[in-house]
């Protein structure tokens, strides 16, 4: 018997130890923000005891009672969170992804997407691994397997814009593929520590805070909030910020959402930062047990509504299986409600390119139905 409790106490203290360690040690992790970055954010209104907050509260709490059915629904499974086939996607080269004279924007799937105007090339949370883990052999694959394109086929990228440090935001292998083809990183408050641990200068990256905007050349970007959380480690949680992103050029008005829960923050957007030609608003990984961090799809169109879009590009699916829903539910019930309320939606296969500002109209085919 004290044989049998020694053992559990050492394997206990193992991982006590080992967890932290490894955290620190692999780069995948990433970085915390120096002390002098933490003595700047405590001033912050949204930030608090060392941790960044939304000013509404946003945990995801379950009592023991509903831990229940969703700890069997979770063993039960559902056979529909994955697709059955690799899902379709249109087939990119380097002349397929060279700055294009019309504005478009390319969906990657999940939240990765390409945006050309301006004569700017601009890439929006460019996950593009195997797997949203720090270890691609635990966690869902992508589906399929692979991209439309080799990342090698990708042109110089002006600017990289990321919304938190998730792992299926942002992508350790991505970043050092991509760092050499990348002229400027902008990334909320702290997530700048991950980037120049993996060996970006800091020259090459500016952190900014909620509602703070700069002009790039033609472009007015601002950041902007988000209802969500970060973290990359098991102490790191809320420790960086998240947002979400609007940019301003001569050839469209843009809204990237990132990852967030439905809240008041979408109105203040729209009257402070729109209207937008194109809103990219998640509507995946969702549950209505966890609301408050992601946005269910009908939600997604009120979102949409609330910061004064025009198109509607649904992100954030299409990807990897990161909730129980069925794989393509976000794609059904988003498309629905957009059509009961009259928003005009886009719902391009992966790798397709989406006009800004045309009279041609946009990829609405329903090809998950397929």
């Amino acid at each position: 018997m004290w044989l049998t409790l020694a053992i559990i106490i050492l394997i206990v203290l193992v991982i006590v130890v080992a967890v932290p360690l490894v955290q620190i040690v692999v780069p995948v992790f990433g970085s915390r923000p120096s002390r002098e970055e933490l003595g700047r954010y405590a001033s912050l209104p949204h930030y608090d005891n060392g941790k960044f907050r939304y000013p509404l509260e946003s945990k995801v709490l379950m009592s023991f009672k509903e831990m229940l059915p969703a700890a069997w629904e979770f063993i039960r499974g559902n056979p529909d969170r994955n697709p059955r086939e690799a899902l379709p996607y249109v087939a990119l080269g380097e002349e397929d992804l060279r700055l294009s004279r019309q504005p478009r924007v390319i969906w990657f799937g999940h939240s990765a997407a390409l945006l050309q105007m301006d004569g700017l090339t601009i890439l929006f949370d460019p996950m593009f691994g195997k797997a949203p883990s720090p270890f691609p052999i635990v966690g869902g694959k992508r589906y399929g397997g692979k991209l439309p394109m080799q990342l090698e086929a990708l042109p110089r990228i002006d600017y990289v814009f990321i919304s938190h440090d998730h792992y299926d935001h942002l992508d350790y292998p991505s970043i050092k593929r991509l760092e050499a083809k990348v002229g400027h990183f902008f990334v909320p408050l702290g997530v700048g520590a991950h980037l120049q641990r993996w060996g970006v200068s800091r020259n090459r990256i500016t952190e900014m805070d909620w509602w703070e905007e700069r002009e790039v050349g033609s472009l007015k970007l601002a950041c902007a909030p988000a209802r969500h959380f970060s973290g990359r480690g098991t102490t790191t949680r809320d420790s960086t910020l998240w947002c979400s992103w609007a940019l301003r050029g001569r050839e469209g008005n843009i809204f990237f959402c990132g990852d967030s829960g439905y809240g008041p923050h979408f109105q203040e957007i729209g009257e402070r930062l729109g209207p937008f030609d194109l809103t990219l608003m998640e509507c995946g990984q969702y549950d209505e047990k966890w609301a408050a961090i992601h946005m269910l799809p009908e939600q997604t169109v009120q979102a949409h509504l609330d910061v004064r879009g025009g198109l509607l590009l649904p992100i954030h699916w299409g990807g990897f299986t990161l909730a129980m829903h069925s794989w393509d539910d976000p794609a059904i019930r988003v498309t629905k409600e957009a059509e009961r309320r009259g928003v005009t939606i886009t719902t391009p296969m992966i790798g397709e390119s989406i006009p800004l500002r045309t009279e041609g109209g946009y990829p609405n085919r329903k090809w998950w139905e397929a």
